[in-house]
């Protein structure tokens, strides 16, 4: 496991600390308009995904790419998570990955 570049756990509040690094966030599917897909964050703010995805999305979607922006990813890495998923405790996640407990995740 490669451990060089880990991924940051974000929601898009967060986004904003790490423009031109690499996260991760879940984003609940809105919409595709081409090469970007639009989604809600777990903190319940829109997110652009630029990119294109290998297949159809299901309703909740794990995205790993590059911060593009304050608001957008550009994704390199897609991962559907279903039609169901507390974004609650994901968003809590996040949270502590960028608070006290961040040296427990990579």
């Amino acid at each position: 496991m490669d451990t060089s570049n880990p991924a940051v756990f974000v929601n898009a509040e967060l986004l904003r600390s790490y423009v031109g690094r690499k996260v991760r966030a879940v984003i609940q599917v809105m919409r595709s308009d081409g090469g970007t897909v639009i989604g809600r964050s777990t903190d319940e703010q829109q997110i652009a995904v630029k990119g294109n995805p290998p297949g159809p999305l299901t309703t909740f979607v794990e995205v790993i790419g590059i911060a593009d922006s304050n608001q957008s990813i550009r994704a390199e890495i897609w991962s559907n998570f279903g039609d169901t998923l507390d974004t609650h405790s994901y968003n809590h996640v996040c949270l502590l990955a960028n608070g006290d407990y961040k040296h427990l995740f990579i």
